[in-house]
């Protein structure tokens, strides 16, 4: 009876113990647990050691505090021109209060997705097809705004919405790629016409420059012609201006010579004879002959027939 009494004791312990490990938890990283006491919430638990009670308390839900993405199907709108187009969406978000989370809605993620979707095809209603595929921001913008505002009673914040993918149906797909082609055909033809403008002006100015070259070539040989002649004009002038000095000079030289050599009246006349008589040389048709040269000639004449008796 008493081996059974220990072996008994030994299962209770173990029990006990099993019990008490089993009540014990300890709540990682980024994880919260909901606990309820009696079906009733009692407490969130944080990071750490926990233990709850057997048989009253239970842990209703372990919440994931990290940023999670989730990626729903596409979902058909049409467009405010009537064009029927297949959109999904991604939406990040993050569990902020783990108990309105567990209580606030049933099927969270769900309602995240139906919230989005009713969102995308209210926005998408008031913007045309164009409109829609070039406001990829604004429409990721509106959506995120709304679904953070609804979903903050179920202690959910929506991080940020994305556009996956915008789907429009065939025929639409063909009409863009053709007016996208014609686009790119009408770039072309504006690039090609603009090289060819740009070559002509290319041209144009470097005959432009060519002639402007020959005509400041030709002026500066100009100047420097009219240069050369004003150069020799001046050379030649000075020539003439230092023989007249160089004569002015020798008659005055030569008169100084008579002066300082007391020459009378007749030799004074004399050499004015001789001027007479180097005018007379010349091609004039008409001499004056002043009386004082007149005399002298007479006076010359009769010297010479005197001489020659």
């Amino acid at each position: 009876m008493q081996f059974v009494g220990i072996i008994i004791l030994l299962v209770i312990v173990v029990l006990l113990i099993s019990l008490v490990l089993a009540n014990v938890r300890v709540v990682p990283q980024s994880k919260a647990y909901v606990v309820e006491r009696l079906g009733t919430y009692y407490a969130t638990w944080d990071t750490g050691l926990h233990v709850k009670i057997p048989f009253i308390d239970r842990i209703a839900k372990i919440v994931s505090l990290k940023e999670q993405v989730v990626d729903f199907k596409p979902q058909p709108v049409i467009t405010k021109d009537n064009v029927t187009m297949q959109i999904d969406t991604v939406v990040f978000y993050q569990i902020t209060d783990p108990k309105l989370y567990t209580y606030g809605v049933e099927s969270p993620i769900s309602a995240i997705e139906n919230l989005s979707a009713t969102t995308l095809r209210n926005i998408i209603g008031e913007l045309e097809l164009d409109s829609t595929l070039t406001s990829r921001d604004t429409i990721n913008a509106k959506i995120r705004v709304i679904l953070d505002e609804a979903t903050d009673p179920w202690g959910i914040k929506v991080n940020r919405v994305e556009l996956k993918n915008i789907i429009p149906p065939r025929e639409i797909q063909d009409a863009m790629e053709k007016q996208m082609k014609a686009e790119r055909e009408r770039r072309e033809s504006i690039l090609r016409a603009e090289g060819e403008k740009q070559s002509r002006i290319l041209v144009a100015e470097g005959h432009k420059e060519s002639k402007i070259l020959e005509a400041e070539a030709e002026k500066q040989s100009a100047i420097l012609k009219a240069e050369a002649v004003k150069e020799a004009k001046i050379r030649e002038a000075e020539g003439e201006a230092d023989a007249i000095l160089k004569v002015q000079q020798a008659t005055a030289d030569a008169i100084k010579l008579l002066n300082d050599a007391n020459a009378n009246d007749a030799v004074i006349r004399l050499k004015a004879l001789e001027a007479f008589q180097k005018a007379a040389d010349g091609q004039a048709t008409k001499i004056i002959i002043p009386s004082e040269i007149q005399g002298l000639a007479g006076l010359a004449e009769g010297v010479t027939q005197a001489v020659k008796k």
